[in-house]
């Protein structure tokens, strides 16, 4: 099956770049209420999963026993800039666990914001692991192992309990087999598993509504959900997608990220959650077929659809501030 277009580039009026996709939208029982593309075919969630890898972090009981509030559950979920408040704030999740940054296996690399990687390369010789987009989502992890009583050491390996808590998780939640045929190794060294969209989108409307889970699983997936919302700075951060898209309808929207053009949304009081692909791995085709996506499930509140059309569909400019182009959801959204 050949993936539809959904995002065109423009530069002046010729279409200079075109970016095929997969989209689907389901309700808590699973079923499909939009979908564009090839929605049975298996791909790396990457860190737009980070919610449904950060539930042993509540299920546990270890962010209540630390005492986390929603930034720390926000951040545990996150793929943030490396901006100062998140590195601090990842830093004090390690420390309610009596950890600090030795104990991380996520790697090191200079921070997202343009504005921290200036400050940081006039202050540092290298980065810390804190400043990885992933070490709020290794702090739970290993604020989980902590409590757990588990070796902290190898946390991230594909036989580490707490890496074998996570794919049971996602079993559950996605419907899909997981295990050493499917996987792979993410960017910040833990396994990632390729899920059919389909059920990486059925997921996380589980969490979304708490359809088909038990109590105590439906309650850590709606704080963690409602913690990302209240705090969307910490889930990202400065002028980054999914701050913006939650921004945009406080406390309604849950949207994440991952690499390689993925991401998933949720909206809980419509029961509705979403996950799309873009097929060639472009973060700004995927950005702008989230929004799109979104704004469907809005057509009634003008002001809130204008928002989302208007991250769906931008101009693009040149570093003299010169309108260029734009980047356009096609027809196939409108249908």
């Amino acid at each position: 099956m050949s993936n539809p277009v959904l995002v065109e580039v423009t530069r002046g009026k010729i279409v200079e770049s075109r970016h095929r996709g997969l989209v689907v939208a389901v309700d808590g029982d699973g079923k499909t209420v939009f979908s564009l593309g090839d929605t049975d075919a298996a791909v790396f969630p990457r860190s737009a999963c980070k919610a449904m890898q950060a539930l042993p972090l509540m299920e546990t009981g270890a962010a209540d026993a630390y005492g986390f509030g929603n930034r720390e559950l926000a951040l545990a979920c996150s793929s943030h800039n490396g901006e100062p408040e998140h590195v601090a704030l990842a830093a004090a999740m390690l420390s309610a666990a009596g950890q600090d940054v030795s104990v991380l296996e996520c790697g090191e690399h200079w921070s997202f914001s343009q504005e921290t990687l200036i400050a940081q390369a006039r202050t540092l010789q290298h980065p810390a692991q804190l400043h990885n987009n992933c070490s709020g989502k290794h702090a739970g992890f290993i604020c989980a192992c902590c409590h757990g009583g588990q070796e902290t050491s190898g946390y991230v390996d594909y036989d580490h309990p707490l890496q074998r808590e996570i794919r049971g998780v996602m079993e559950a939640l996605t419907g899909a087999a997981l295990g050493e045929d499917n996987c792979g190794i993410d960017g910040c060294s833990i396994p990632t598993y390729a899920v059919p969209l389909k059920g990486l989108a059925h997921g996380f409307a589980k969490m979304a509504t708490g359809t088909g889970l038990e109590s105590m699983r439906a309650k850590a997936s709606r704080r963690l959900i409602e913690a990302c919302m209240a705090e969307p700075f910490y889930v990202a951060g400065t002028k980054r997608a999914c701050t913006r898209l939650m921004q945009a309808a406080p406390g309604r929207i849950f949207a994440k990220t991952g690499a390689e053009g993925v991401f998933c949304a949720a909206i809980p009081e419509k029961g509705i959650a979403i996950a799309l692909k873009c097929e060639d791995g472009t973060t700004r085709a995927a950005e702008a077929m989230i929004a799109a996506t979104l704004a469907r499930f809005f057509t009634n509140e003008p002001d809130l659809h204008a928002n989302l059309m208007a991250q769906a569909n931008h101009t693009m400019k040149n570093w003299n501030g010169l309108a260029v182009g734009d980047v356009r959801v096609t027809g196939a959204f409108a249908a």
